[in-house]
């Protein structure tokens, strides 16, 4: 595995946790189920409990989009509809633990633009991620969630150039794999461009 971290990390002043999109259509028996991506739930309550307990921030990225969006196939994009804003689709996994002082940020809430990366999404008062990562003066960015492949991709690809410091949650990801080896080649490609990677038991208590 790219870039691992060898000795446990305890989170501290500076961290944050961002997880991507754990929603009941990416989960199986969703309109655009990622294989296993259920089994990213229990690792990922782990950190979250982990980052709650330390009072760090923590933020829930969600595709909310429009229900013509046009990712959607019946509009011409790559998709199943997905993600469609207040749908039991669109909900946060019932098995995700999602604290109340967390923020939720929505993304693809535009018809016409498709929007993969978490950074400049928006919560309900209209703050980017970005906004609060600066906000909190943020150091060092631990991301899980789906897919592999497509979102925590591109966040991850957004806040390197931005030049956080970002820990790849190993355990806590799945691809798409819409080409066999997307996931395994998107991880390589994070490591290539800085990221770590660590699973959530490498998180110290």
């Amino acid at each position: 595995m790219a870039n691992p971290v060898s000795k446990p990390i305890s989170p501290q002043a500076g961290d944050v946790l961002v997880v991507i999109d754990v929603q009941n259509c990416f989960l199986p028996e969703g309109s655009l189920a990622v294989s296993e991506g259920d089994r990213i739930i229990p690792p990922l309550n782990h950190a979250i409990e982990i980052f709650e307990k330390r009072n760090l921030p923590i933020f829930f990225s969600r595709d909310w989009h429009p229900p013509d969006h046009c990712s959607f196939r019946e509009q011409g994009g790559p998709w199943p509809s997905h993600g469609v804003q207040d749908t039991e689709g669109a909900r946060f996994s019932p098995h995700l633990k999602v604290p109340k002082v967390a923020t939720i940020i929505s993304k693809g809430t535009e018809t016409e633009k498709e929007e993969y990366s978490a950074l400049y999404g928006r919560d309900a008062m209209g703050n980017t991620l970005y906004q609060h990562l600066r906000k909190f003066g943020i150091r060092r960015i631990f991301v899980g969630g789906l897919a592999t492949d497509y979102c925590v991709l591109n966040t991850v690809r957004d806040v390197l150039k931005e030049g956080y410091e970002v820990y790849v949650l190993t355990d806590a990801i799945r691809a798409v794999d819409a080409n066999k080896g997307d996931g395994e080649r998107s991880l390589r490609e994070m490591a290539g461009k800085g990221a770590k990677t660590i699973t959530t038991e490498g998180i110290g208590q």
